[in-house]
Order: structure tokens, then sequence, then C-alpha cells
């Protein structure tokens, strides 16, 4: 199982880091270690001090698929949850400025928290709702609406490139409202009114 994740895929995410808004979809990968069941705590690593969360729609592929066109594309899941991107904003912010993969700003153990899954018919896939509250306030709040890169699209770019399989987790990117993490936050994660992820920062 891999972990595929998306980039800047909305469009004022983008600005609020001063970051380009892309043309394609920007790809990276986190192993599977990097999972975090919902419920469980999430420990701060000991070489950042500036953990940021990023709450994203999460699609599981149910079906091997290599070059997949859009209009196929949703053949390839029936399944969509919620996530968090975790990342280490200063180790990344110093990766960037060397040339350097970021790959371990991103990808460290516990940095990809993962909600419950519902069925996608159950969904209007062209707006659903989601958001992130921190400590009973909301920090983040998107729709699917507004990515540049539907579902459809991430699927069909990413298979150029890497044969997808069952299981597969894609991240999808995270709408504008990230921010930093301290211990003792309590994050929680809603698809529309359902409570679908919870995790605890120690």
């Amino acid at each position: 199982m891999k972990i595929i994740c998306i980039g800047r895929n909305y469009r004022d995410h983008a600005k609020e880091l001063n970051n380009p808004v892309p043309k394609e979809p920007v790809v990276f990968c986190k192993p599977d270690s990097a999972i975090l069941q919902s419920g469980k705590p999430f420990f701060i690593p000991e070489f950042t001090s500036d953990v940021h969360h990023e709450v994203e729609l999460v699609v599981r592929i149910n079906k091997v698929g290599k070059h997949i066109d859009k209009e196929f594309a949703h053949k390839y899941y029936d399944e969509i949850g919620i996530g968090i991107d975790f990342t280490a904003r200063d180790i990344q912010k110093e990766c960037k400025e060397k040339g350097l993969p970021w790959e371990k700003a991103k990808g460290f153990d516990g940095s990809a928290p993962l909600g419950k899954f519902v069925k996608k018919e159950t969904l209007d896939l062209n707006d659903i709702h989601f958001r992130l509250e921190k400590n009973g306030e909301t920090v983040q709040q998107g729709t699917s609406k507004d990515m540049m890169f539907s579902i459809d699209s991430i699927i069909s770019h990413v298979s150029k490139y890497f044969t997808l399989k069952i299981g597969d987790l894609i991240y999808t990117g995270t709408p504008k409202g990230v921010g930093k993490v301290e211990i003792g936050d309590t994050l929680e994660a809603y698809l529309g009114d359902e409570k679908m992820l919870t995790t605890r920062v120690k």
C-alpha cells in the first residue's frame, strides 16, 4: 500500500504559503508507516518545532490500474474518507531552500492520520464539504468543488507514473487555513456533519 499526496490543489492554500499555482497536480508520497489511525495520539517529532495540520479528502483505490483515462477514473474507487497531512514546515522550508526533496518533512511516522470512509454514492462528489476543528474551533473548511484538479483528474494523472493498486490512498490536497499544532491540541475532522477522525497532539 502506498500513500500518494497532492499539493497545492486549492488556489487559496497555494497563495497563503506564497507558492505558485500549479498547472498540473503536484505529487509526492508518504510511506505506509506514516498512517495514524483515528483515535491514536500524534506525537510531535523531536526534529521539528513547527508541525502544521492540513486536512484533506482521501480516496481509497479499489482496482489495479495504469494509464487510466479520466473518463474511466471513477471505476477505480468507491470510498472517500478524510485525513490529515501533517507537515514539518521548518524542515520543508530548509529542504526547499537547498533544492532538496522534502519527504522527511511530510513522510515521518504518524504524519498521515486517517479517518473513516464512506461509500462515494452517499456523497455529491462535486461538492463534498469537510472541515477540521482544533480544540472545538473550526480552523479549516473546504469543498471538493474548489479543487483545481478533480479526483478523477488526479487519478488519471497519477496513474501515468505509478501503477495504482488496491488499498492505495490518495490525499487530494488541503484548503486554506493550515496552522501549527501544539502539545495538548485535539483535532477533529468532519465529512459534512459527521465526525470521521480524532487525534490528540502529544
